[in-house]
């Protein structure tokens, strides 16, 4: 009995430690991911009592995307320049700003008329949804243009041919967008109401325009402090120290922040790698002038890509591609450029002339049987402006005089389908149906054509040089070993120089987009999201990353991140630019008491103190407060429009030493403008209206918590 009574005993023990390392490695899971299991665990971000849950974060992310996606296709080269890793840390910002918003136009009690409603949703469209919702209605083969056909077709289903099951997903995104826009009505109205809570008052405006009014005849002269001696200026600690406090309030973070040292490795091609593309060069010209004229596969995988062109002598691109163009025999290739880029291959094809661009008239009919009847009057000779009265507005729509490009500086735009055209050239400029479907047809005529132009065909043979993966693994192996021998920051920062990296000093927090490639810039490293992510969530001070890898084919990049110190009140006097430019500040300070006591005239003329101060005396006839060229120091400008003519006065400025004198003072004559100087007033008040919305709310940022990361 009492075996098994130890036995049972055991027993108890082991299911209590298995509980307790169950739950450890539970708990310890939540940890690694960033997760509390009873606290906010979707929540991206709290501000004041609002949270933004990750379902809202993912929805807005994906509708900016699909923005981006949009605007990509309609302007390319502008879409080109935009980082995409900025769409995230976007869309929070954008969540938040709705959040606080719609719950202050809630607070204030606005609500959205009918007639308002109306207003915007039929006569001026303001939700992005809208156009959607057209665009959908066009894809579907249902031609409207304007909110009042949106809504015929989408609400009167049978009277344009469709059926009741067809129409019900768009009554209900149109019913969606409806209260979408009602939202976006009342954030409008407080938007309003919040700006028009920046009013001058009767001073304010007083003060503005005396400002401007009263004016000085003032000379002036300068100083510049220049680049002051160390040894000369010797600034202490204690100096620095009070000179931080002095101007600590510039320094405030809003959210917990850590300072790095960022090395950041751009993996170009090695000389190896530009002989290979000059050698895959040769192999493609080789490949294109054999019996098949094309492309071999193997060739394509390397990365060898070929466009087909088809372009008007105007829209051919400037360079070597339209001098060969223009000249070239048909099967001829030729390389036209080969450098540290890649290289560019062109084979000319065939020169044909073609119209470029075409007017038509175009009437859409509603029906299976009144296309016909529609077909027939107009070849009789009824005007197409004359169809609607004949047939009615709400079977038939017109568009006359359109002009359809066939070719556009990109090339043949596809606009209208071979067989589409030729029937339309070839009708005598009789009317043709261009489509037809039960639900209705679309009829044309060609009302005008452009004569024919010359259109040059070739191919374009391009490939892009990038680092081979030997060239970047070499460069991943040397960073590696820098890892390897430096385990610290104080070492990562100590040795980087000797072994050949330059580092970046860069503070992050929760709300970077990704890594700076300058501070204070809003250009990002590619793919460096991820080292944001380690950054703020995994990493502490002292710690240095493991290589984080850009994976963009064409520009490589390596990337480690050493963390020298967090905070998240004020940036620290230790922070080396805060340091520099406190340093600095207490040193023109200290210098300048000296330059003013060494300049202080004792019976000297403006003339005579300006030469001491190997400077040039400047007249200033009519000087006001902030509105001169010759004083940009604030303080000093305070000063001048304060004192009364007569005596020679120096005083240090932030960037230099400063002397002026007064001759005289005046007061212009300008009629006063209560609407003027409101306007002026709110223009250097310059409300930001995010900063009113979120006051002094607390902003919590967890976005990295969600971010995928290593």
């Amino acid at each position: 009995m009492a075996t098994l009574e130890k036995i049972r005993s055991k027993s108890v023990f082991l299911i209590v430690v298995i509980g307790v390392a169950l739950l450890a490695f539970i708990i310890g899971d939540a940890i690694t991911n960033s997760r509390n299991l009873f606290g906010d665990h979707t929540t991206v971000a709290k501000i004041g009592g609002e949270k933004i849950d990750y379902t809202d974060y993912i929805q807005k992310r994906e509708e900016l995307n699909n923005r981006y996606e949009q605007a990509r296709k309609q302007n390319p080269a502008q879409a080109a320049n935009f980082d995409t890793q900025l769409l995230s840390q976007a869309a929070l910002d954008e969540l938040v700003g709705e959040r606080l918003l719609d719950k202050a136009a809630e607070d204030a009690g606005i609500q959205t008329s009918g007639e308002q409603l109306r207003f915007f949703v039929m006569e001026n469209p303001i939700n992005p949804s809208f156009q959607a919702l057209m665009q959908q209605l066009n894809a579907s083969g249902m031609s409207v243009s304007t909110p009042q056909q949106a809504y015929e077709v989408i609400f009167n289903p049978k009277r344009n041919g469709f059926t009741d099951a067809q129409m019900a997903p768009l009554q209900r995104g149109w019913v969606a967008m409806e209260e979408e826009t009602k939202q976006l009505i009342k954030r409008q109205q407080y938007q309003r109401l919040l700006y028009g809570t920046v009013k001058a008052n009767d001073l304010d405006k007083k003060a503005l325009y005396n400002d401007y009014v009263a004016t000085s005849n003032v000379d002036v002269a300068f100083h510049p402090y220049g680049q002051l001696d160390p040894a000369k200026y010797a600034v202490s600690d204690a100096e620095i120290s009070e000179a931080y406090n002095e101007v600590k309030g510039m320094f405030k973070v809003d959210a917990p922040t850590k300072d790095v040292k960022l090395i950041a490795v751009n993996v170009t091609p090695s000389v190896a790698d530009r002989e290979d593309a000059r050698m895959l060069a040769v192999r493609a010209v080789e490949s294109l002038r054999d019996s098949a004229g094309q492309l071999s596969k193997d060739i394509k995988k390397e990365g060898v890509a070929s466009a087909h062109r088809e372009l008007r002598a105007k829209d051919l691109p400037y360079g070597g591609v339209k001098d060969y163009v223009l000249s070239a025999a048909p099967d001829s290739v030729k390389i036209i450029s080969e450098n540290i880029k890649g290289f560019t291959i062109v084979k000319m094809g065939r020169r044909t002339t073609a119209i470029d661009s075409i007017q038509l008239n175009i009437v859409q009919v509603v029906g299976d049987k009144l296309p016909a009847k529609v077909l027939a009057s107009l070849n009789s000779g009824l005007p197409i402006d004359s169809v609607s009265k004949k047939f009615g507005a709400d079977s038939v729509m017109t568009q006359a005089a359109q002009w359809f490009p066939l070719f556009t500086a990109q090339g043949r735009t596809g606009a209208l389908e071979n067989g589409q055209l030729d029937t339309l050239l070839n009708a005598g400029g009789r009317y043709v149906a261009l489509m037809e479907a039960p639900q209705g047809a679309v009829l044309a005529q060609v009302s005008k054509r452009n004569a024919p132009v010359d259109i040059y065909e070739y191919d374009e043979v391009t490939y892009e040089l990038k680092p081979s993966s030997k060239t970047v693994n070499e460069e991943r192996a040397k960073l590696e070993k820098f890892l390897d021998d430096n385990k610290s920051a104080k070492d990562f920062v100590a040795n980087a120089a000797k072994a050949g990296y330059s580092v970046q000093d860069l503070s992050l927090t929760s709300s970077s987009p990704a890594v700076p490639r300058m501070a204070g810039m809003n250009s990002y490293y590619p793919d460096s999201r991820q080292v944001v992510r380690w950054v703020m969530i995994d990493s502490k001070p002292g710690e240095v990353s493991h290589i984080y890898e850009s994976k963009d084919a064409l520009t490589p990049a390596l990337y480690a991140v050493a963390v020298t110190s967090e905070y998240d009140d004020y940036v620290p006097l230790a922070n080396g630019d805060v340091s520099s430019f406190v340093s600095d500040r207490a040193r023109k300070s200290k210098a300048g008491d000296q330059l003013v006591k060494q300049y202080q005239p004792k019976a000297g003329s403006m003339a005579s103190v300006a030469q001491a101060m190997e400077a040039q005396a400047v007249n200033n006839p009519n000087f006001r407060f902030g509105r001169n060229a010759q004083v940009r120091d604030a303080a000093v400008m305070g000063k001048i429009a304060g004192s009364k003519p007569g005596k020679v006065v120096v005083v240090k400025g932030d960037n230099g030493v400063y002397a002026y004198q007064i001759t005289s003072q005046a007061t212009e004559q300008f009629p006063y403008s209560e609407q003027q100087y409101e306007q002026q007033y709110f223009q250097l008040i310059n409300p930001n209206m995010a900063e009113m919305l979120k006051g002094t709310k607390k902003y919590t940022n967890n976005i990295y918590k969600f971010e995928a990361g290593d």
